[in-house]
C-alpha cells in the first residue's frame, strides 16, 4: 500500500508541474503580452498529455504503463525543446513553420492572410527568466523529470 501511495504523489507532483508551466506558459503570452512561436505552442503539447496521463495514472496507479506513458511524452518534450534551444541558438535552421516564408505562395487572398498574420520567429528570444529562455528552462524541466521518472520505473521493477 506505501508503493501505491508514493506512485500517486509522484503522479500528483508531476500534475502540479505540468499545471503550472501551462499557466505560467498563458500568463506570459496573455498577462505580459508575449507572442509565442510555433514551437513555443507546441511545446505545451505534451504538458496537456501529462495532465490526462496523471489523471489515469492517479486512479490506476498498479499499472505502470502510465509511467511508461509520461517517460514517452517527456522524452518528446525533451526533444521538442531541445530542438528549440537549437533554433534559438543557431545549431538548427528554423522550419518553414517558424517563418513567415511566402516563397509558395500563389493566391493573393493567402498572401494577404500571411502578411496580416504575426509569426514570430523561433529564433529570436524575446522573453528570458534568469538569463534563460523558456526554451532552455523546459529542456530542463524535461530532462529532469524524465530522468525521475525512468528511475522511479527501474526501482518499481526491481521491486
Amino acid at each position: 500500500m506505501n508503493k501505491i501511495f508514493e506512485i500517486k504523489k509522484f503522479y500528483i507532483l508531476i500534475f502540479i508541474i505540468s499545471l503550472l508551466s501551462l499557466l505560467i506558459a498563458l500568463y506570459i503570452e496573455f498577462f505580459l503580452g508575449y507572442s509565442p512561436c510555433k514551437l513555443c505552442i507546441y511545446q505545451r503539447v505534451p504538458y496537456l498529455f501529462a495532465i490526462f496521463i496523471t489523471f489515469l495514472g492517479i486512479n490506476y496507479s498498479k499499472n505502470l504503463i502510465w509511467l511508461y506513458a509520461l517517460l514517452i511524452t517527456f522524452f518528446s518534450s525533451f526533444l521538442l525543446s531541445g530542438y528549440h534551444f537549437g533554433i534559438e541558438q543557431e545549431f538548427f535552421e528554423e522550419f518553414l513553420g517558424c517563418t513567415n516564408n511566402s516563397l509558395n505562395i500563389i493566391d493573393k487572398n493567402e498572401l494577404l492572410k500571411l502578411l496580416s498574420s504575426n509569426v514570430n520567429s523561433c529564433k529570436n528570444v524575446d522573453f528570458k527568466i534568469f538569463g534563460l529562455s523558456l526554451a532552455s528552462i523546459n529542456l530542463l524541466i524535461s530532462f529532469f523529470i524524465f530522468i525521475l521518472i525512468f528511475k522511479l520505473i527501474l526501482n518499481e521493477k526491481n521491486k
